[in-house]
């Protein structure tokens, strides 16, 4: 496997991570943030932020597939 593919994986991994590993981590009901309990606002703001970690995973993909051509 190549550098960059491989730290692209972990990079995919993430967000996966954090919506399920994490999930007991921040189960609390306090602090209410924009309205909603943490664990909801945990889970919202992860579905919102994950195509951030996917667009530079594809790029870095990318790269290293066109190095080895």
């Amino acid at each position: 496997m190549q550098k960059g593919t491989k730290y692209a994986l972990i990079l995919g991994t993430i967000p996966f991570i954090t919506l399920v590993f994490a999930l007991p981590l921040v189960n609390r009901i306090e602090p209410i943030i924009l309205g909603l309990p943490f664990l909801l606002f945990w889970i919202l703001s992860w579905v919102i932020l994950t195509p951030a970690p996917v667009i530079i995973f594809l790029i870095i993909y990318d790269s290293a597939r066109f190095e080895i051509d």
